[in-house]
């Protein structure tokens, strides 16, 4: 009979191996069901330009059902897992919980952000690890800028709508607070009424550098870059406290702020510390090269297999990331999925499986439209051609052509006409217009 597989998360890890297991699998070998509570999967480095207004939302994520044919789809969460059973409860965004029964279960259930109890974020901070808050602090600055050119210059509210914080300042950061400099210098020039000196931006770092992924030299170029464009950058610096918008730091600085976007780490998925899968201390599951599930002692579990962020993978690596496991980034979801695949189909036939050992491609990141760092050993390149690499290399990494051919496209678009300065924050209360003139019955 069929072998049932199981995929927890549709993320990158998630889809990359179910779209391969298509490929590789025969028919009749495997029945593969991917459980997921959104119908895509999101494409997290273009997440900042969606941001900052050059790519369009729908063209930074990738549906699922159009491009795994024969995979099913369930929309829901995992929320239990019972591997001595190999039982998993799966609760639909519609209807009660129901118990899945598999021989093969994926555990690629990403990341979340990772927050510390500091008071005020909780209530008035946003991430930047989903398609939704990308396209909410783009529609929010826009939004600020129309509230901010109606106030009278020099009131604490207009220079509080002006002003955005980012907290955190590893690539995610420091991209986010790049792409929101540039969008906003873009539209001040829709906005006479609002001067460059009024849009205040910070970043607050920590650790006594940013972008540890790359080089000292290159970060303290990014540093003075950006600090050239606007951008204030606390390092070694802590959130003391965000209530209100209120910010507070630890070196004694206060400021208002209405966007505060918070970058400063991700975490595996609580629920997992609930199953009885072996978890590691920062409460990632145990992974081993190979990609299997194993105990602490490294004994393998019978039909369990785990990729990406949600993941504790050795990293055998000539040099392997912090603690000798693989870092949570794209690189390594993509990869981890591919190979992931292939060896649970030669698990299936009795084969042998493959280790995961990764050569580094080095780190890109875009810092606005025209500006970008690339790092790959020693060798570093800066400015306009680096952005041209990390706008080819992601254009070409998001998965299928046909979503290739959209963000080139808009790229295209936005290089002519500009970037679309439309902000529609009303999609966040749809439903307000209509129940304001809607005629309800006479008591």
């Amino acid at each position: 009979m069929a072998k049932k597989i199981l995929i927890v998360g549709g993320g990158y890890a998630g889809f990359y191996t179910a779209w391969k297991l298509e490929k590789l699998l025969r028919a009749g070998e495997a029945e593969v069901t991917i459980v997921d509570p959104l119908p895509y999967m999101a494409y997290l480095p273009f997440l900042p330009e969606v941001a900052s207004g050059s790519i369009e939302p729908r063209h930074a994520v990738v549906a699922r059902r159009r491009h795994l044919k024969t995979t099913a789809n369930i929309a829901g969460k995992v929320t239990g897992i019972s591997h001595a059973t190999k039982t998993a409860t799966v609760t639909p965004n519609a209807g009660e919980p129901f118990e899945f029964a598999y021989d093969h279960i994926v555990v690629t259930t990403g990341s979340v952000s990772r927050t510390f109890p500091i008071a005020g974020i909780a209530d008035n901070a946003i991430g930047m690890k989903t398609i939704e808050e990308a396209v909410a602090v783009r529609d929010r600055l826009v939004g600020n800028f129309e509230r901010a050119s109606s106030l009278p210059k020099g009131s604490a509210e207009r220079a509080r709508l002006l002003t955005v914080t980012v907290v955190g300042g590893g690539f995610a950061g420091i991209e986010t607070i790049s792409e929101l400099r540039s969008f906003a210098t873009s539209l001040l020039r829709r906005y006479p009424e609002i001067s460059f000196d009024e849009t205040v931006f910070h970043l607050v770092e920590a650790m006594g550098r940013i972008m540890p992924e790359v080089s000292q030299q290159t970060a303290d170029w990014v540093v003075k870059d950006q600090t050239r464009r606007g951008v204030q950058i606390h390092l070694d610096t802590q959130l003391s406290s965000a209530v209100g918008g209120k910010i507070e730091l630890s070196t004694g600085e206060h400021f208002e702020s209405d966007l505060i976007v918070w970058t400063a780490g991700v975490m595996p998925r609580p629920f997992l510390r609930g199953t009885d899968l072996p978890i590691g201390p920062r409460g990632h599951v145990i992974g081993s090269p190979t990609l299997r599930i194993t105990t602490e002692d490294g004994e393998a579990l019978e039909g369990a297999w785990t990729a990406g962020d949600t993941s504790q993978v050795p990293d055998i690596s000539p040099t392997p990331g912090p603690g000798g496991f693989c870092v949570p980034n794209a690189q390594h979801a993509v990869r981890q999925g591919k190979l992931l695949a292939k060896n649970i189909a030669a698990d299936l036939r009795g084969e042998g499986v493959r280790e995961y050992n990764h050569k580094n491609k080095g780190a890109v990141a875009g810092l606005g439209v025209n500006t970008g760092v690339f790092q790959s050993g020693k060798f570093a390149m800066k400015g306009y051609f680096a952005w041209l690499a990390h706008r080819f290399y992601h254009g070409l990494a998001i998965p299928s052509w046909e979503r290739k051919w959209r963000v080139f496209g808009g790229w295209v678009g936005h290089f002519f006409l500009g970037r679309d300065i439309v902000g529609i924050e009303a999609v966040q209360q749809p439903r307000e217009i209509f129940e304001e003139f809607a005629a309800r019955p006479k008591a």
